[in-house]
């Protein structure tokens, strides 16, 4: 098992910034992909971001581009998702998952998923 841990949700403003942070603990974290989901009740899992191993391959859902962005520092174990110019209706919970397989935006795609973070944005 690879732990998987988000953090950095909260409360935040329409319009305002949050920088959510995941940790993987494991030696290889480098070869895995890195993804972001979200998920609000009744809807399924939702994909919003992915970066590859080495950061040089990013995916990115059309509901956030230009607001979002990925990245990763593999010396920390770490990938991030910075979340710009937020809207209520980016309210969620948000997932960091890692796959082994390489960059996917398939939440079955991935092999290793953390506990979430919750992220609520007021109007």
């Amino acid at each position: 098992q690879v732990p998987v841990v988000e953090s950095g949700g909260g409360l935040v403003p329409a319009g305002g910034s949050l920088r959510l942070s995941c940790v993987a603990s494991v030696r290889t974290f480098s070869y895995y992909a890195m993804g972001w989901f979200r998920q609000t009740p009744g809807k399924e899992r939702e994909f919003v971001s992915a970066i590859s191993g080495g950061g040089a391959s990013k995916s990115i859902a059309e509901s956030v581009r230009g607001r979002f962005s990925i990245s990763r520092d593999n010396t920390k174990y770490t990938v991030y998702l910075q979340m710009n110019s937020l809207k209520p209706e980016d309210t969620a919970i948000y997932y960091c998952a890692a796959a082994w397989r390489g960059l996917t935006t398939m939440r079955d795609q991935y092999d290793y998923w953390g506990q979430g973070t919750q992220v609520t944005v007021s109007s």
